[in-house]
């Protein structure tokens, strides 16, 4: 009851600082100053082109109000499927590609990163003889592989796929061998004095209990996986929500780019409850 109290009062103070800040944004965007008449010229043909009227000016900021946002996601959302051409897609199509290139490349780095990390992780000899190559590469940045993979594969969507694969290969692979690693040994030793073979000892002994640790790793590369094609699209251009966001840029929208960024949130956000979910899914208490 107490837990639910605590998630019930955090969520109206969400709420509330979500007004403050909206109420923050209306005031700094839709200022208003009085003109004296005194001091404007041809006032009534200027206030007539500009919008205005009597002595009221609107003093612009150069960032987008409300109104301007509001407009803005209503116009993004309900046609988010057109395609125009190359350079004129819908958000929901952006969108589809940089979801996909994520996908294919996260999928790679799985089928990679699980049995090398169950290989690691179950011989200390293969631990030893990774781990310096593990330690070199880790730490380079992803997109710094862009120039070679842009190089060496000639295509700006493989190589955005590949930038995927190399950033999200390492989470997964350090928390798999250190789950597999730290499998409890009571259960070790039940499986070798029932003599289960190795192949049914990984799946039926191993896995379950390092399950956990697993998805930790995937959610963390996950979470890099979805910020690093952003920046890869605004690289290569071509299509996907980094794409969207550098077009709109270029185009002095600022209301499509924010909009991009809090997309870009909520998506990214969505993703980790997911994984989240299917992480305490595979949980169990000691």
């Amino acid at each position: 009851m107490k837990t639910v109290s605590i998630k019930v009062k955090g969520a109206i103070l969400s709420i509330a600082i979500l007004l403050m800040c909206l109420f923050i944004w209306h005031m700094a965007t839709t200022q208003k100053v009085v003109t004296p008449p005194s001091e404007s010229v041809n006032s009534s043909e200027y206030n007539s082109l500009m919008g205005q009227s009597g002595g009221e000016a609107v003093q612009k900021t150069g960032f987008p109000t409300l109104t301007q946002m509001g407009q803005t996601i209503y116009k993004q959302l309900s046609h988010p499927f057109y395609d125009n051409g190359p350079n004129d897609k819908g958000i929901g199509i952006q969108l589809a590609y940089s979801l996909a290139r994520v996908g294919l490349g996260f999928l790679l780095a799985m089928l990679v990163a699980i049995p090398l990390g169950f290989l690691i992780g179950m011989s200390p000899l293969a631990y030893e003889a990774f781990n310096p190559f593990i330690q070199i590469l880790k730490p380079i940045s992803p997109l710094a592989w862009m120039p070679i993979a842009l190089y060496t594969i000639k295509d700006s969507s493989i190589s955005g796929i590949f930038v995927i694969f190399i950033c999200s290969v390492w989470p997964m692979l350090l928390n798999t061998a250190f789950g597999v690693a730290n499998v409890r040994k009571e259960l070790l030793n039940v499986a070798k004095t029932l003599e289960v073979s190795p192949i049914r000892k990984a799946f039926l002994v191993i896995l379950p209990a390092a399950a956990p640790t697993i998805l930790t790793g995937m959610r963390i590369s996950m979470g890099i996986a979805w910020l690093v094609i952003v920046a890869a699209e605004m690289l290569v251009g071509g299509t996907g929500v980094g794409y969207f966001l550098w077009n709109e840029w270029n185009n002095l929208s600022l209301s499509s780019v924010i909009f991009a960024i809090l997309l870009i949130g909520i998506v990214g956000m969505l993703l980790d409850v997911a994984f989240g979910r299917l992480q305490k899914a595979v949980s169990y208490a000691d």
